[in-house]
């Protein structure tokens, strides 16, 4: 399973985002986690995650969180402000996988099994 972990200014604002991601994981029979929290957050749900996106209201803190990403060798990407407003669950599922795919080749096609 991959746990993606997405960080916002207050955790609320992806809650639909993370709906569209699970719906489009589902449907392609994807095993994966996704959870949305407050980048203030961060340091508690960091450990657990296998990819990191961050929200476009967030981008100012975007320093800090590649640290502790980095410190915790977990990927990090922004999501893009186009397909965050228009709340493309698909596309930024696919962002996140890519990403996986790209630290984790390995595991890749066992994880989505």
């Amino acid at each position: 399973m991959i746990n993606i972990v997405l960080f916002c200014s207050t955790g609320l604002s992806t809650s639909l985002l993370v709906k569209k991601m699970e719906q489009t994981a589902k449907e392609k029979d994807l095993k994966i986690q996704v959870a949305s929290y407050p980048e203030s957050a961060m340091k508690k749900y960091i450990k657990d995650a296998d990819v990191v996106l961050v929200g476009p209201q967030v981008r100012h803190a975007l320093l800090e969180i590649k640290e502790v990403c980095d410190a915790h060798q977990v990927p990090l990407e922004t999501i893009s402000t186009k397909d965050y407003g228009s709340m493309d669950g698909e596309k930024i599922l696919s962002q996140a996988l890519r990403l996986f795919s790209l630290h984790h080749p390995a595991d890749d096609s066992e994880e989505q099994q």
